[in-house]
């Protein structure tokens, strides 16, 4: 058997195999329990200032121009 053959069969095989529950384990990963809260945060970023434009010391602990830590709390 030549090195084409056995690859051809080992991709058509095991390979494929180990792809697919790969992909499965990528989707359960996504849309395993508790995984909500950090998918619902993530679509809303755009959306975080709507108001008024982000200030220098917001974010996740973001100081301001001072040092000084950002006096409104993240939701």
């Amino acid at each position: 058997m030549d090195t084409y053959s056995l690859m051809r069969e080992f991709a058509d095989s095991w390979a494929m195999l180990a792809l697919f529950a790969m992909f499965i384990g990528v989707v359960f990963w996504a849309w395993r329990p508790g995984s909500r809260k950090m998918h619902d945060d993530s679509a809303n970023i755009p959306f975080r200032h709507e108001d008024k434009p982000a200030c220098s010391g917001d974010g996740p602990g973001g100081r301001g121009k001072d040092g000084a830590m950002a006096k409104e709390a993240w939701k």
